[in-house]
């Protein structure tokens, strides 16, 4: 997908309209790559099969056509997902340009639009310290528009001092999710670090549970992996708890560098071990980065 400007995403009615681009454009490309044959079904209809019912054959698409397709109804329903996003105050970083939250928000809405498509069902949750809203899953149209409609509101909240705690948040979703489902995660993870075993139990609560898990690790590669932050007087500050500290980049980025590479590595050979689908987001990326490794392990629970 071509940049969009960011006032453009907070503009309402947009995001439905960014993640429909953001989707057609995707699978206009996958058509056209190795991975085409993907036995994706995008549009409402499907063949029609000898020996069917005739009662749901679309007669006016036969006419344009002269092919028999029945039409698709939402109880057709062939997975559950349920979409967690991660809104503490680290997610609104950077404060200008593309950060993590409209990343977030508009990589949820594109993989709810993917959903929608396909008659599958849907929820969503917002999480920081604790579950500040969760929907239910489900694919009717109107769910649909509450969930973009939800998007949007979180997208134009004004960030707050909110820490995350994604541990107590992933064991209460595995308690609440009754049905096997597939867990779409949006995190910077930030709060995980220093609490590595805590973190794992959590991923392993999901999984126990039979859900299939993807994690998209939402980071600004450039500054917070990589700390590629010009060598002046800085004044950083935790943006979830206030706290500053004043110093020159170059005094602590090698130290900075090796200890987050070294935490993603380790929740990447976790992720692995869990049998758990982990993706680096960057968020100075397109957005397309998303689908494919979502679109990867849709097909294998349908499979």
């Amino acid at each position: 997908m071509s940049a969009f400007h960011n006032e453009d995403l907070l503009k309402p009615g947009n995001l439905e309209f960014l993640a429909r681009q953001v989707v057609e454009g995707f699978i206009t490309g996958l058509h056209k790559s190795p991975f085409h044959g993907f036995s994706v079904e995008f549009a409402e209809h499907r063949l029609y099969n000898s020996g069917e019912s005739v009662k749901n054959i679309d007669w006016k698409l036969y006419a344009r056509s002269d092919k028999l397709f029945t039409k698709r109804y939402e109880e057709e329903t062939n997975l559950r997902c349920l979409i967690l996003m991660d809104v503490s105050s680290s997610m609104y970083y950077p404060d200008s340009g593309q950060n993590k939250i409209k990343f977030s928000a508009l990589g949820a809405a594109s993989l709810m639009y993917l959903l929608k498509k396909q008659r599958d069902a849907v929820g969503l949750c917002f999480f920081s310290e604790s579950i500040d809203f969760m929907s239910e899953i489900k694919s009717a149209e109107s769910h649909h528009r509450m969930l973009i409609a939800q998007l949007e509101k979180q997208l134009l909240n004004e960030p707050l001092k909110k820490q995350s705690s994604i541990i107590p948040v992933m064991h209460e979703i595995a308690e609440k999710l009754h049905k096997r489902s597939l867990v779409v995660i949006f995190s910077d993870m930030l709060e995980s670090l220093g609490s590595n075993d805590e973190l794992y139990s959590a991923l392993q609560h999901l999984k126990f549970n039979k859900h299939e898990v993807v994690l998209f690790h939402t980071l600004d590669k450039s500054m917070e992996i990589d700390f590629r932050f010009e060598n002046r007087p800085y004044i950083f500050e935790d943006v979830e708890t206030g706290e500053r500290l004043k110093l020159f980049p170059s005094e602590v980025q090698e130290k900075y560098v090796t200890e987050t590479n070294s935490f993603i590595k380790e929740l990447k050979n976790r992720c692995r071990q869990y049998k758990i689908d982990f993706t680096e987001a960057d968020v100075a990326l397109p957005i397309d980065q998303v689908l494919l490794p979502f679109l990867v392990k849709r097909q294998k629970m349908r499979g």
